[in-house]
């Protein structure tokens, strides 16, 4: 199915949280951000009557929590349940869908994925196939404390045109309880159901022509009367965690975005790279990339986006006994095939997920050793991100390399580790952070492979900022 970025050509916007006033003058020792007033763009948000705090600001430092299989921290799970509302439908961005629930559970907040489409499977805007809780029409009587609609296209026209959705998501605001969408949502389904009236708003800059000239705002993320309203995929993050400010605290806030890396300084560069070579070919570059039970789905559904927006061939292969896998935070994906199946081709380019539970699996999986042992036997390009370099180098596949981790392992690897970094290529091996890094990580592939105006071809669509040389 075709990718928003090959239909959609907007202007980036810059995404940085900008420095809060108390900690101007100490800056360098720790970086600090705001989740609701951001900087990118002029930022006029309506006084609101609800629950949520759009003044409040955050600060965060940097990360060194463990990668967790878990889902929430030690805050959130002392307070209430809060119940929330993912609707999906067929090309529904999956970026947006699955940072939005990871980040949520990860909060503490009960998440019901809920399909549109008549079967609980479906394929999202760049082909990855997701498989949700249960049917909408199950939700009908429930009451969610946020109802969060994901974009995309058409995903946003089936989101628009179910019924039952446009019930639930109307008696929220009617009843005051917090909603909000990101990318097409807000002008493809939010505007026809009347739910953006006096209220300020923003969308994907390539729907901004449709909402009310007086109501839009062109900002990363926009709260106003209880709704909360984003860009696009490069975006999710920010409006992630802007909801989870907004149900259980600034506090829970910070120490989420701290275990994502959601750390936006400045000094951290985007890439180092060593030793380099050219990584170009004369065909569709073919990637691999194998999942497990308990592979970090943000991970998973970033880079088979960002690489298909691209036009790589991608596969996802399982290394279970059944192409449907559980990750770490819940999400159930469909691979593409069984790793076994996958061992029949070969791939320019071999990419391991993270995810603690993910990785251990994956390094027991007899047909991924043997796939990265041919890889680098053949000279080609092979990566890891998050908890997944452990893979490597326990198989000596980083003997000699520079490269870097998650910092819960980065001290467990006895290469040379690259620190201060998001992302490190050592001639044909590339490693990451992880978790929400990866977003560089595969952005930096797509450079490296088609080059840099590609890259930010798919980074403009993404609505998420990059380096125009």
């Amino acid at each position: 199915m075709e990718s928003l970025s090959s239909i959609l050509s907007p202007t980036a916007v810059k995404f940085s949280y900008p420095m809060l006033a108390s900690m101007a003058a100490s800056a360098a020792t720790a970086p600090s951000f705001s989740l609701t007033s951001m900087a990118s763009g002029q930022r006029r948000t309506a006084t609101s009557k609800h629950s949520a705090k759009p003044t409040k600001t955050l600060s965060a430092t940097t990360a060194t929590n463990p990668v967790s299989s878990t889902t929430s921290t030690s805050t959130a799970t002392s307070l209430p349940p809060k119940k929330v509302l993912v609707p999906i439908g067929l090309g529904t961005e999956e970026m947006e869908a699955v940072i939005i629930v990871d980040v949520l559970r990860r909060a503490g907040a009960d998440v019901t994925v809920a399909s549109v489409e008549p079967q609980l499977q479906i394929e999202a805007s760049c082909g990855t196939k997701l498989v949700a809780d249960t049917s909408i029409s199950s939700c009908s009587d429930q009451i969610f404390d946020l109802v969060a609609l994901p974009g995309g296209m058409p995903g946003s026209v089936r989101l628009r045109d179910c019924a039952a959705l446009q019930k639930i998501t109307s008696k929220q605001a009617e009843e005051r309880r917090l909603y909000g969408a990101i990318c097409a949502a807000p002008a493809v389904t939010l505007l026809p159901w009347g739910l953006l009236r006096r209220r300020q708003t923003t969308c994907h800059p390539a729907f901004m022509h449709k909402l009310p000239t007086f109501w839009a705002v062109k900002s990363n993320i926009q709260v106003s009367e209880g709704l909360t309203t984003s860009r696009g995929p490069g975006t999710s993050y920010v409006f992630a965690l802007c909801l989870v400010e907004q149900l259980f605290g600034e506090s829970v806030a910070k120490g989420i975005g701290e275990s994502l890396l959601v750390c936006l300084d400045d000094d951290n560069s985007r890439r180092e790279e060593f030793n380099k070579v050219e990584w170009s070919f004369d065909h569709i570059p073919r990637v691999l990339i194998p999942v497990a039970n308990g592979s970090e789905e943000i991970e998973v559904v970033t880079i088979v986006d960002i690489l298909r927006r691209a036009k790589v061939d991608v596969v996802v292969a399982s290394v279970e006994k059944s192409v449907q896998i559980l990750a770490s935070q819940g999400t159930k994906i469909i691979a593409d095939k069984l790793i076994g199946v996958a061992a029949e081709l070969t791939y320019d380019l071999i990419i391991l997920p993270g995810g603690t539970a993910g990785a251990e699996r994956l390094n027991k999986s007899r047909i991924l050793k043997n796939l990265l042992k041919e890889q680098e036997l053949a000279g080609r390009i092979y990566g890891a991100v998050c908890s997944s370099p452990g893979i490597l180098h326990r198989q000596g596949l980083l003997k000699g390399k520079k490269a870097t981790a998650h910092p819960s392992i980065v001290s467990k690897l006895t290469n040379e580790v690259v620190n201060g970094t998001k992302v490190v290529i050592d001639g044909k091996v590339i490693t990451s952070r992880g978790l929400s890094t990866v977003t560089d990580f595969a952005l930096v592939i797509v450079s490296k492979l088609f080059g840099h105006a590609r890259a930010r071809s798919v980074a403009e669509g993404l609505v998420y900022e990059y380096p125009r040389s």
